[in-house]
């Protein structure tokens, strides 16, 4: 098939021709862009916080009354809750990853340092802290009993020995040799020692760009009257041992408050929340775009098959058959959607440049754009097959009319 004559044709509707070229470039534009966000956002909220998650739990203790012992009440509570059948591990902390609340400090080599060596979340637990959280020790040890200390809330953290992930150990140490190696949790001594690294484990800020460099602190630290606990139930009886730590710990002391039960797995939830809604507007966004360039190519389609119809009868009288019309109209169409695709790729990267100037989003990759390409022809052969159809069904014999 002939090529001119097409660009011909397409030359007398010019208008029509810009505007479907103009909304599929457009389309791949905002496409691109938005499954690259979406990609990252999907991304984001499946990064591993090394917690047990599916099992693991936590709630706080708010204590009222006057002579209302919070140390000695926390050591009570952990040996209830220790003790308590269906419970793997308990402990005593601050926080949790994706809690969005909790300490944060700088970690130095060296005392009086002007800019800290990294950043780092403090989670404070006792011995059995690393069992509680889930998380998987890959060198050193753990915690001893002797080295968990009382501290008041407010006083400087002062711990002889801290637990730090693998990510904040390769940054403090590139050359992998930061166990038993002595670092400052402030710009002057005492120093504390490295005893143990474990694999992973988030800081609670989502957002945190320090996200895996965390440290563990033993201490017992209740904050005033208040206590939190993270609870390990063993395998598949989270929901049963939540119900029963709740009324347990209730009934152990009437001079405080349990607060609310929740899973970490509602913890991720709620921190992600943001992002998920992110990617379902844009998902929706991107399926409405191309509904409505689909749509706007058989709309284009229909409206020159009917201006068409005796020419097309004309063609189907001198010997054309139903495949070359159909052919006809499927090559005036990717015409179209490949001059749309090429001003739609200088598009795609514009956009992807602008966003990268102005809100710190990472570079397109460069396949997006070709993978759409595909995905743009498909979808504009697949619109414009119905009206091809139907012009590739007109008989001969319409040329002769009101003739």
């Amino acid at each position: 098939m002939e090529i001119r004559p097409i660009l011909s044709a397409l030359m007398r509707s010019k208008v029509s021709m810009i505007l479907i070229g103009l909304q599929v470039a457009l389309t791949l534009a905002i496409v691109c862009n938005a499954l690259f966000i979406i990609g990252q956002r999907l991304e984001r909220m499946d990064r591993p916080s090394g917690m047990n998650e599916s099992d693991t739990f936590w709630f706080g203790s708010n204590g009222f009354g006057q002579g209302y012992d919070a140390n000695a009440v926390q050591l009570s509570d952990l040996a209830l809750l220790r003790q308590m059948p269906g419970i793997a591990a308990a402990t005593s902390t601050n926080s949790v990853p994706m809690s969005n609340g909790g300490w944060s400090t700088g970690i130095n080599l060296q005392p009086k340092q002007k800019t800290s060596t990294a950043q780092t979340t403090l989670y404070i637990v006792d011995a059995q802290g690393l069992d509680a959280y889930g998380v998987k020790l890959v060198a050193g040890r753990n915690f001893k009993p002797e080295e968990i200390k009382t501290v008041k809330f407010g006083d400087r953290l002062q711990p002889a020995a801290i637990i730090v992930t693998k990510a904040l150990a390769d940054k403090l140490y590139p050359d992998g040799d930061a166990l038993g190696k002595q670092v400052y949790m402030d710009e002057e001594p005492p120093t504390s020692t490295i005893i143990g690294i474990v694999e992973r484990t988030q800081v609670p800020w989502v957002d945190a760009e320090f996200i895996d460099y965390s440290t563990f602190v033993p201490a017992y630290m209740p904050y005033g009257n208040s206590t939190r606990y993270l609870v390990r139930a063993e395998a598949g009886r989270r929901d049963e041992v939540m119900k029963e730590v709740e009324q347990k710990m209730s009934q152990s002391n009437t001079s405080r408050i349990i607060g609310k039960m929740r899973t970490i797995a509602s913890v991720r939830s709620d921190a992600y929340a943001g992002d998920r809604a992110m990617a379902i507007i844009l998902g929706t966004v991107i399926v409405a775009l191309l509904a409505i360039t689909a749509l706007g190519i058989v709309g284009m389609a229909s409206f020159w098959v009917a201006q068409r119809t005796r020419q097309i009868g004309t063609r189907r009288a001198l010997g054309a058959t139903r495949f070359d019309i159909l052919r006809y109209f499927q090559t005036e169409n990717f015409i179209i959607t490949t001059l749309g695709l090429l001003v739609g790729g200088v598009l795609a990267y514009a956009l992807s440049l602008w966003l990268m100037q102005n809100y710190q989003s990472p570079r397109l990759p460069w396949y997006y754009v070709p993978i759409g390409f595909v995905c743009l022809w498909v979808l504009g052969q697949l619109a414009v097959l119905g009206p091809a159809l139907r012009a590739s069904h007109v008989p001969p014999a319409v040329a002769t009319r009101n003739v």
